[in-house]
């Protein structure tokens, strides 16, 4: 099979096939944009929009899981097709902090409840590998992305007792982490007490790492689109990619790199819940804060490291997640984590930037990456950050491509999609249960009472013959309706303020303001209003995911009979 459509593989000195832009703040799909994207032109590929493709592998997603995918096995002489439905890192890899960092905020002596010592070890040694391939890929590759290793300190907040860190330490120290205790985190004006030190832990500017990793990609042969929405994945030989636009990809594999896995109406979103978590930039002298990084212990818990660029040094500082979809304080969380940073970080000159990112949290800590759970042949997962995604993204990678050779890999069973951590079972019924609540929002009075109290720039659920239905009112003052019922399973989307998007309370669907889907598990955007319809729609989506639900419990519990009893 080839992935070229004809075209010869790149030489090493060809110029690469993709354009750089600088970005534009004003499209409302962005809200607000990262320091990394602010800083860095976006990496344009051409859509795919004429001929059908063949290639060994095609990977949806053009984030860090999909790009690292997609450069192991073309290393390995697979031909690679990368699609992503925007432009290269506009998902989540373009939001995060990216601490590449081994010190895994589950902890350690979770871990070992969930996972027992040696997959406690196991995720311990993946996690450490992972920071050790970004570094050998910088320096082969030659990337100019920042890379660079440092100390991380988890320390408690003032007052609270340090029980939790001796225990963590011990649990780290059996999972082969060199942690120890240090008798303070390196703040010049805040003293954080005894804390807990995590050597040879990594940081880097994210965008330019897929910049590297694109170049690297296309040297090998390997071929990416961007603006190239997938619609449907039939698995099989080949598996079959469909595209919005028309072409069709076949591949002897395809992985599915989109955080939370797309077309998903059962399986890994019951298990895997969407986190929103917040992130500011302040300007600071330079040389006044230590070139570390540093997280406490509350749940949720703070994280923070410093960025330098030619204009200053900035210090990112993150936290203060919710269930996305589930909080409209959005400007209140930002104050917080301002107010928490000024005090830890007295000699901060301005907040610069804040934006939002979306996290998946697996209910037993760890990403699902492997064969897809439920059976369909040849196409592969990898989701479930779980505030990691930097490191689980090239896990992914690592894994993937050894599973997609059929090659043995030592964490193959603990990342496996399929797996079922018992002591978790607790954890993803309160889940559940969280999300079955959020459809009592379809009894709830709407945002606003009158279209009229909608302000320009900003959006609300209004109700309209019976149904719910979300109205975004542009700078110019005209308005654009579209159903508030999330086309994946039924749930009232709410407005997001800050990010101005369309969120899903049950899982983590998100839409710009004109209805198109710009995060999964729903693959389509918000329809459009029609009378009694979207009720009708709604309510036959609602039966699917009850027998979804039902089904996908009852498979659960049965897998859970069979292996306890098999003990």
């Amino acid at each position: 099979m080839s992935a070229h459509g004809g075209k010869a593989a790149a030489r090493c000195d060809d110029p690469p096939s993709f354009a750089l832009r600088k970005n534009m703040k004003n499209e409302p799909s962005h809200g607000n944009i990262s320091i990394w994207i602010e800083e860095t032109k976006e990496i344009i590929f051409e859509s795919l929009s004429s001929a059908d493709i063949s290639t060994d592998v095609c990977i949806i997603g053009g984030g860090i899981a999909g790009l690292s995918t997609a450069y192991m096995l073309g290393r390995e002489g697979q031909s690679v097709v990368v699609l992503d439905a925007g432009n290269i890192g506009s998902g989540e890899t373009g939001r995060t902090t990216a601490h590449l960092s081994n010190a895994l905020d589950d902890r350690y002596y979770e871990l070992e409840r969930l996972h027992g010592v040696q997959g406690a070890r196991l995720a311990a040694e993946s996690h450490s590998v992972a920071i050790d391939t970004i570094e050998t890929i910088v320096q082969s590759e030659r990337i100019q992305c920042g890379f660079e290793r440092l100390n991380g300190y988890l320390f408690v907040p003032p007052g609270c007792e340090r029980d939790e860190l001796e225990e963590e330490r011990q649990a780290a120290q059996r999972a082969g982490i060199p942690v120890e205790w240090a008798a303070r985190a390196p703040m010049e004006s805040f003293d954080t007490g005894a804390c807990l030190r995590f050597p040879r832990q990594g940081q880097f500017q994210p965008m330019h790492y897929l910049h590297g990793l694109c170049h690297a990609i296309e040297r090998n042969g390997g071929r990416i689109f961007g603006n190239t929405h997938v619609k449907d994945v039939e698995s099989g030989v080949p598996v079959l990619v469909k595209t919005d636009a028309g072409p069709v990809i076949r591949a002897r594999a395809a992985v599915i790199a989109t955080n939370a896995p797309i077309s998903e109406t059962y399986g890994l979103y019951t298990a895997n819940a969407p986190y929103r978590t917040y992130a500011i930039v302040a300007r600071v002298p330079h040389g006044s804060v230590a070139r570390a990084l540093f997280w406490d212990t509350p749940d949720p818990y703070h994280y923070v490291r410093l960025h330098s660029s030619n204009a200053a040094d900035w210090l990112i500082v993150g936290g203060e997640d919710h269930k996305s979809g589930q909080a409209d304080n959005y400007d209140e969380r930002f104050e917080r984590l301002e107010s928490w940073a000024r005090e830890r970080f007295p000699r901060i000159q301005s907040f610069d930037c804040q934006w939002s990112g979306q996290v998946m949290e697996p209910v037993d800590g760890l990403a699902f990456i492997g064969a897809h759970p439920v059976g369909r042949h040849n196409v592969y997962v990898a989701s479930g950050d779980s505030g990691h995604g930097m490191t689980h993204g090239t896990i992914a990678g690592l894994l993937l491509r050894d599973l997609i050779l059929g090659r043995g890999n030592p964490w193959a069973q603990l990342y496996d999609p399929q797996r079922i951590t018992l002591r978790a079972f607790t954890d993803l019924i309160q889940e559940n249960i969280n999300v079955g609540a959020q459809l009592t929002d379809w009894l709830k009075g709407p945002g606003v009472a009158s279209i009229d109290q909608i302000v320009p720039g900003e959006g609300a659920t209004i109700k309209k013959n019976w149904q719910k239905i979300a109205v975004y009112r542009d700078a110019q003052g005209a308005y654009h309706q579209r159903s508030a019922v999330c086309p994946h399973l039924g749930c009232i989307v709410s407005w997001n303020s800050t990010e101005k998007s369309w969120d899903c309370p049950c899982h983590g669907s998100r839409f710009n303001p004109y209805g198109k889907v710009i995060n999964g598990p729903a693959n389509r955007g918000l329809d459009r209003p029609e009378d009694h319809q979207g009720l009708l729609n709604a309510a036959a989506l609602l039966l699917e995911s009850s027998a979804s639900l039902s089904v996908n419990f009852l498979g659960k519990l049965l897998s859970l009979g069979l292996r306890v009893g098999g003990n």
